[in-house]
Order: structure tokens, then sequence, then C-alpha cells
């Protein structure tokens, strides 16, 4: 896991919104709702009732009418985080559970950093989420529960994303590598029914997308005995310079799929288990934050 001297540098960092906060917990996001923040939002005509400190008596003077003015509510947004438990993601040198660990901890920081209310799901065991909130002394619980993630047999993303408590328009992460077989059929449209239930949800997706350096740059070769680690079926495959051609053009098919799906509706980032944490955070995530 990260240290403490990490999570210090992202304290000026917050995760990018694009709907307004509906609940009913004060925070740091733009609420649907008026109150008494210091920022101005519009005026509204006097009604029986009103908070007469809230009139604005030059308007008045002008108009010889009584108007009040109104101002946005800053609310609590709320940050899902579903997390990809499977048998897949214990893979590789640099292994893509731990990636994903990272990760899950680095937006659950901004979440409590900015006062969000945090739902932190484990894709496989969906009834019982983390739900964090009220600031950074929330974040030992975090990295506790993170610390407990066990990655084995098999997980269904979309069928995790509708078990979701839904608790208004909010930004939900999905980090994961996706290797499932109604993800990868280039004919399934799981994923694009994924993104498509998060919009419906008024939710902004965030995909990162966690994949081995092992599975960007592939290296075999020979005839091989490929067992897959959630299913358990058996592969004999000769790896030469044409089957190496052929998984590159998949890989980049699969890889465009992924990012396309998300341009009209979230962000797309591939992440790299292989690559230095601080260039991932800092650097491949900058298109989720508001700096």
């Amino acid at each position: 896991m990260l240290d403490a001297k990490f999570y210090d540098s992202l304290r000026r960092v917050s995760l990018r919104m694009s709907n307004k906060s509906s609940l009913n917990m004060s925070g740091n996001r733009k609420s649907v709702q008026k109150g008494i923040s210091a920022e101005f939002s519009d005026f509204r005509e006097y009604m029986p009732g009103d908070d007469l400190r809230r009139m604005d008596w030059n308007v008045y003077a002008r108009l010889d009418r009584l108007y009040i003015r109104e101002y946005m509510e800053e609310k609590e947004a709320v940050v899902s985080v579903l997390v990809d438990t499977s048998a897949s993601m214990d893979y590789g040198k640099c292994k893509k559970a731990e990636l994903a660990k990272d990760l899950a901890a680095v937006v659950s920081f901004l979440a409590l950093n900015n006062m969000d209310r945090l739902m932190l799901y484990d894709m496989r065991d969906m009834g019982h989420p983390l739900s964090a909130s009220g600031g950074r002394s929330a974040f030992a619980r975090v990295l506790k529960w993170l610390e407990r993630l066990t990655f084995a047999g098999e997980a269904d993303m979309l069928a995790a994303a509708k078990k979701m408590q839904k608790k208004g328009p909010g930004v939900t992460v999905l980090i994961g590598d996706f290797l499932h077989g109604d993800m990868l059929d280039g004919e399934s449209e799981s994923y694009e029914k994924l993104l498509q239930y998060l919009s419906y949800c008024r939710q902004r997706p965030v995909v990162l997308h966690t994949l081995a350096r092992e599975e960007l740059d592939v290296d075999l070769e020979g005839t091989l005995n490929l067992i897959d680690s959630e299913t358990k079926a058996k592969l004999r495959l000769t790896m030469d310079a044409s089957a190496a051609a052929i998984y590159r053009s998949q890989l980049l098919r699969f890889l465009d799929r992924m990012e396309k799906g998300c341009r009209s509706c979230g962000v797309y980032v591939l992440c790299d288990s292989g690559k230095d944490r601080k260039a991932l955070v800092f650097n491949d995530l900058k298109g989720i934050y508001d700096i």
C-alpha cells in the first residue's frame, strides 16, 4: 500500500463530478438545492416567512419590490468504488490486485478529503459495502477494508453494478481488468450496457482498467498449456510471431472499445500494474481530477 507522504500530496486534488449532489448532508459539492453558502445563485421574489437577512435592499431601492438572494447550497456527493476481486486480478509480477487496492485507496482518499460520502464495494460481495464519510478521519477504516480483500473466483460486473445502493447522482469508479467472457466477446454488449446503466442512474463512470505488464507486452514462446484462473478451462497454444501479432491486434481492439465506450459519458484510464505508482496517479489519472 502507499505511504502517508504519498496521500499528503493528494490533498489539493478532488474528483471531477458531472452531476450536482442531491443529498442532505453538508459537504463541498454544489447541490441542486438552494441554501446559504457563500456562492450566489439567483434572485426570487420575497414570500411571507422568508429570512429577512437574505433580503436584497439595493434591489428594493431600485425596483420598489422585495427580492430574496438565493445561494448554492453545498452538499456531499456520493463516490462509489467497485473493485473487481476475481481470480484473474491475482496475476502478474506486479499483481493487478495490489494495483487495484492502491487505486481504490487513492480514490477513497480523494472522496473523503473532499467531504464526499464513500461507498466501497467488493464486486463478489456487493451486499456488504463499506460506507464512510466525515473526512479523512475515516480513511483508516478504508485501508483496513482493502487489506482484507481476497481475489478468487469470478465476478459479474454488470450484475454487481445493479446491486449498488442508489444514493443520488455521483461518480462510480470501476477498478478491474475486464477479462471476463461477456466483456471480451466482441459480439456482446455487456460493457456498453454497464456504462448505459450507470448513466441511467445519474452516475459518471470512471473506468480504471488494470492490466499486468505481462498482458500488455506478451513475451511467451513455444507450446504452452494455459489454464483460465477463474473457470479452470485449459488451452494448448503454440506461441510464435504470428500468434503474438494476433494477440496484439485483439488487445488493441479491446482497449479501443473500452476507451470509446467511456468517451461520451465518463473517463477511461488504462492502468499498467508495472508502472511507477506516482507517475500513474499524478499523470495517467489526471483526467479524473479537478485541481
